[in-house]
């Protein structure tokens, strides 16, 4: 297979986007025929044919599909490099695209990010929630700087990243006032037979607690089990159960929902990362969350 020619694959990523070589050569401003020369060159190159004629119209094949999907991705990117490089020096400001897991409360996330606001270069911050994998599928091509996550990386995604632990912190339990009412005693013994909200089984910290629960014999009545850290949350503050949140933001949580602290365990730790492709950290604002993660936040394991 030949090296790839990107005005080549340029060509045919317009021609699929325009419907046709016509189209394609108006919007290119050459010939038909020319288009039509260059695309055999690609298919020759690649090996493989990438469109095939039905009726008078070209409809893509199986590999032209695919390989439509590789190129959108590079001539889209090519565009907004573009769009970027427009813009005036003056207006441009460092961009700082996180990727948050949706596992991390929203609160610590805050936390985590608020220290890159204070640079002294001051980005503009672009966030973006999601499951873990699919985040570290976009920073494994650049559309992310970074993932903030409750895990290290996976070792079974074949992606290049590396992990830096942030710090960790144990767990407070809250309930509403009405439930927590119902539920005084010893902690954390008050916790058997109690209505229990638990975060989803991708939360890196369930299974964690769900061990600490078992060697201490306390079997609470599982109500409900969220995905998503700011719906437990809701869910705990309405009294549908005593909820989990990390202890560093406990107060916090306390003060926005009303909820009365039942107890708290640094045997049940929850940690937290920051994911890049830097081996070493580098960049300003990555630099700025791990040094205030560390000194103002978070402890850290030795």
């Amino acid at each position: 297979m030949s090296a790839l020619n990107y005005k080549h694959l340029h060509y045919f990523w317009v021609v699929a986007k325009a419907g046709g070589v016509g189209k394609a050569a108006e919007r290119l401003n050459l010939t038909p025929q020319s288009i039509s020369g260059q695309l055999g060159v690609l298919e020759e190159a690649l090996a493989t044919q990438l469109f095939r004629r039905v009726g008078r119209t070209l409809e893509l094949t199986e590999a032209g599909r695919m390989v439509l999907g590789y190129a959108e991705e590079i001539f889209v990117l090519g565009e907004e490099l573009q769009e970027a490089l427009r813009q005036q020096p003056a207006s441009r400001s460092m961009q700082f695209r996180v990727g948050i897991a949706d596992m991390v409360a929203k609160s610590v996330a805050y936390q985590l990010l608020e220290p890159a606001m204070r640079i002294e270069e001051k980005p503009r911050l672009q966030c973006r929630e999601g499951r873990l994998d699919s985040l570290l599928g976009e920073l494994a091509v650049h559309r992310l700087d970074l993932v903030i996550a409750d895990r290290p990386m996976p070792t079974k995604l074949n992606v290049r990243g590396f992990s830096h632990l942030l710090g960790e912190c144990g767990l407070t339990f809250l309930a509403a006032p009405s439930l927590a009412a119902t539920h005084a005693g010893h902690f954390p013994q008050l916790l058997d037979t109690a209505p229990l909200l638990l975060p989803g089984e991708d939360a890196a910290v369930r299974p964690k607690l769900m061990r600490w629960l078992d060697e201490l014999r306390i079997r609470p009545r599982i109500v409900g089990e969220f995905d998503d850290s700011a719906l437990l949350n809701a869910f705990g503050k309405e009294g549908a159960g005593i909820y989990a949140v990390p202890s560093t933001i406990a107060e916090l949580i306390q003060a926005q929902t009303g909820s009365v602290r039942l107890g708290q365990t640094d045997q049940v730790t929850e940690q937290f990362y920051a994911i890049s492709t830097e081996r070493r950290l580098t960049h300003p604002a990555v630099l700025a969350i791990s040094t205030a993660a560390r000194q103002e936040m978070f402890s850290v394991p030795n």
